[in-house]
This record gives C-alpha cells, structure tokens and sequence, in this order.
C-alpha cells in the first residue's frame, strides 16, 4: 500500500441567529434597527446599503422617504450609501443569475464591506435573492433581512438558506448563511394584498402538525379569525410559527442539513414541483398547503394517521379560506405520466441520499419514510381533486 499521511482538526463555529418583532421599525423613536447596524469594530460610522422589493415600494409610498430619514438623523453613526434600490420580487427575482451580479455590482460601486451592512426589504424571493448576493461577496457580508410578508415574516424569512432557481429547479444555486439579524415589522403586514397575507398560513400549519400540537389547535380556534386577517391572530400565528422554524435550525444538530432529512419541508417535494409546473402561478404558501394537504391524506391511506386527524387538517385549511387543490395536480407529460410525480426524485436529489419524507402519525407527530407508495399518491390526488368538485358543487346549489 501506499504510505498515506492525514492532518484532521475539527472546527467549530458559532452563530447567532436572532429574529426580533416591532412595529414601525423606521420611526424616527424606533432605535432597533439603528442598534443592529452599529455592531461594526472600532465604533466606526457603518455603510447601509438597502434593497426594497418593489411592490412594497409601490404599496408604501412613504417607505422610502421614511428610510431616508431615518438614516439621516443618525448619520453620526449610519451612513446610507445611496438611496433604496428598488428590485422587482416574486418568482421572477430568483429565475435568473442576472439579480444576484446586478447587487454585487453596486455592493463593489458603493465600497460593502464585511463591516457594512446590507439590509432587504420585501417578500421570501427577493430575500433569497439578496442573501445570496450578501453571502458570496467578499465570502459573506453582514446582511439583515427585514420580511415584509406572512409568508416571509413566518418561515423563509427567519431561516439561515439563501438561493435561487437554475436548470428547472427551486433554489439549485445557494448558500446556508445566518443573517446578522431578522427584524419582523407587523406594520408590513397591514399592506398585503388578501392573497398574501393568508399564504403564509400553510406554513404554520406545516410546523404546527410535525412538532406542537397545542399550536394546531391554538391555530383551530383561530381559524376564523385568521380568515377574517384579524392583527392579534396573525401576530399569534407569526410569532410561535417563526419560534418553532428557530428551535428546529437551532437544535436539530443539521442546521445546514448535511442529512438527508429535512422536516421543515413536510408537503414541500409536491408544492415545489407545484409551482414550477403551475409557471409559479400557484404562489409558494399556496402551493405548500396543497403539499401539506396531499401528504396528510397519503398518510390517512397508509394508516399512519386517523380519518378524524386527516379530516381536522383538511377542515382547518377550508376555515382559512385556503384551497387544498389545484389542476395542476393533475397535469401528464407527453407519455401520460404525471408531472408532479417527479418532485419525489427531485426532492432527493436536491439533498442526496435516500429518499426521505415527513409524513404524519398524529397531530404534532411527524415521521419520516423513505418510499412512497405511487399509486397511494395518486389516490391522495383524487381525494383532494373530489373534495374540491364536492364543494365547488355545494357553492352552486347554494347560488
């Protein structure tokens, strides 16, 4: 054999993952965010550079001039390096490379550094697309991330991934890399079209069944309420869902997921091939609470989980006022077979390994497999496609 010499040292780094709750956090009284960006050494003036998504831009008119204020009665500590670029979010943001190089280009122009600071604003997409940049320039620069949807506010925006699509496929190119900070402002929430508000619903739906089943049933009395936007319950439902994604990340010991497991995904290997075969016309949240609904049936059909519990997740949905099916479902390539079938390899080959799902075995109980059964899957399909022409019946009798 040949002689083989090996030098091996374990390394250990730290992060601290911080998610903080305010309202108005550009008032000129409002010191949190001025407080986060004055962590930089030496007690120097810290460079801001500031992204906003442009329909946040478009429905707060005042948002920018109220950033610009703010930064300017501090200038003794912040600098605003120029005034908020404006950036279009959604799907589209992360479909191409172009966004990422466009924000490296002007961190380069306007000299961002690993001491300054750059700050999103907007929905999970242009988070994604930001962080991303944030974390590959000059190996990672301090970014915060301030999410300005349920959706974002509740899930993609308090965890520690970074991304966007490329080849066909969610979120191919990206990074792990905890943002310096998470600042959730509910006032951001108040200009959300209805659609937005209630994606972020899934999510916590999504969280409550595979790890807290008092919050599944906190989330049952609130059902109507939440149908209804009422500020309490979406602050209720905002705060213990962003809690439990942060007890996972933190003390799951595979924060990075080098496994092959990855909980927080339960019902997501269906609702990422959703909106890719939808042309992300089904938005992430909704997709998600097809995901969720489709996997909690599939478990009824295997006997995993009770008629009664599969029954209670579909109704909490439907009291949302949350679809638990789409077409799309259905949709078959030229050979007849279907489309959404192929997000089970997808979604294994995006970790490696084996195939592994979270499936339900009770309210708050996930476990995961590691087959699926297919012609169960599609079973699960029709319940879900029946219950929906069942009720859209229902809604015409009723006319």
């Amino acid at each position: 054999m040949w002689p083989v010499e090996a030098l091996e040292k374990t390394i250990r780094v730290e992060y601290s993952h911080r998610v903080f709750f305010t309202r108005g956090v550009f008032s000129a009284a409002n010191e949190l965010l001025a407080s986060l960006c004055s962590e930089s050494p030496g007690g120097r003036v810290a460079k801001v550079f500031i992204i906003i998504d442009e329909a946040v831009s478009e429905a707060i008119a005042s948002l920018g001039p109220a950033i610009e204020a703010y930064f300017s009665s501090r200038r003794d500590r912040l600098e605003l390096v120029c005034p908020p670029v404006l950036v279009e979010g959604g799907e589209r943001v992360k479909n191409s490379y172009f966004h990422v190089s466009e924000v490296h280009s002007r961190l380069d122009r306007y000299h961002i550094d690993r001491h300054s600071y750059v700050i999103a604003i907007g929905g999970g997409a242009l988070l994604d697309m930001v962080g991303l940049a944030a974390a590959t320039a000059h190996r990672g620069v301090r970014h915060i991330r301030i999410p300005t949807t349920t959706l974002s506010q509740d899930d993609s925006g308090v965890g520690v991934k970074n991304g966007i699509n490329a080849f066909g496929k969610k979120n191919f190119i990206g990074t792990f890399a905890p943002p310096h900070a998470v600042v959730n402002d509910f006032e951001f929430l108040d200009s959300l079209p209805e659609r937005d508000k209630r994606a972020g619903y899934s999510e916590a739906v999504k969280v409550a069944l595979i790890r807290d089943q008092q919050f599944f049933e906190r989330l049952e009395k609130d059902a109507l309420l939440l149908k209804a936007f009422d500020s309490d319950a979406m602050e209720r439902l905002v705060k213990r869902c962003a809690e439990l994604h942060m007890i996972h990340i933190a003390s799951s010991g595979d924060p990075f997921e080098f496994g092959s497991a990855r909980p927080l995904d339960f019902g997501h290997w269906a609702a990422h091939k959703l909106e890719q075969v939808s042309d992300y016309r089904i938005r992430h949240g909704e997709a998600v609470a097809i995901g969720v609904a489709l996997d909690t049936v599939y478990s009824g059909l295997v006997g995993l989980l009770d008629e009664e519990s599969v029954e209670r997740v579909l109704s909490l949905f439907s009291k949302m006022g949350m679809e638990t099916y789409a077409s799309e479902l259905h949709y078959t390539d030229s050979d007849g077979d279907q489309m959404i079938l192929r997000g089970l390899e997808e979604f294994r080959e995006h970790l490696g390994g084996d195939l592994t799902i979270t499936l339900l075995e009770g309210i708050g109980r996930g476990v995961e497999v590691h087959s699926m059964n297919l012609p169960k899957v599609v079973e699960a399909m029709n319940v879900l496609r029946d219950r929906y022409n069942h009720a859209e019946q229902r809604i015409l009798m009723a006319r």
